[in-house]
């Protein structure tokens, strides 16, 4: 387990996040993030841009206590790793290109705990009706269409995956970096 980093971020402009990484499809999405923004690539060694999410936003810096931790950790404790696999391309009304894991209830049951023990923090800040786990591609517009991220990403698919650890990241730009991280399964 890595070193709890500073949670106070420099700029005040960040966010965190509590994502489940996906190495696996780790370049394609890395190779995206720096066609579209390289503020957001990051330098950490142990942040992993392909990922799905479990709940965000999380907590600002402040909050992220010794016993929010303590909570997350024991959340994680009590999930076992599990297996899933990315194959199907879809994408949201609102024009983000994703990847469904199959199965997906896994990633759905994790997220339900997490807000369960984190009530002030609804995933999405509650924009979206019906919480769907998923995996962001890329983004429609008038050179990205569904089809041409599929065939952009269908070499890395399908994608045969395992969930191991949820990451506590940090987003915020030029300082992109894992704050803590714990195994799946207490492993």
């Amino acid at each position: 387990m890595p070193a709890m980093l500073p949670a106070t971020p420099s700029s005040g402009k960040g966010h965190s996040v509590l994502q489940v990484p996906v190495p696996e499809l780790e370049p394609f999405v890395l190779d995206r993030t720096r066609h579209y923004d390289t503020d957001y690539v990051s330098a950490d060694p142990g942040f992993v841009h392909a990922h799905v999410t479990a709940l965000a936003p999380f907590l600002d810096a402040p909050l992220l206590t010794s016993r929010v931790l303590a909570r997350v950790a024991e959340i994680a404790c009590a999930t076992a790793p599990f297996d899933f696999t990315l194959d199907q391309v879809d994408t949201f009304p609102n024009g983000i290109v994703h990847l469904l894991p199959e199965p997906a209830t896994p990633f759905a049951t994790l997220t339900a705990t997490l807000w369960d023990a984190f009530p002030q923090c609804p995933p999405y800040a509650g924009r979206f009706g019906d919480v769907v786990p998923h995996l962001t591609l890329d983004a429609l517009c008038d050179d990205v269409t569904q089809e041409s991220t599929r065939s952009l990403v269908a070499p890395h698919l399908p994608a045969r995956c395992r969930a191991e650890r949820v990451d506590l990241a940090w987003y915020e730009p030029g300082a992109c970096r894992i704050l803590h991280s714990w195994p799946l399964g207490g492993a």
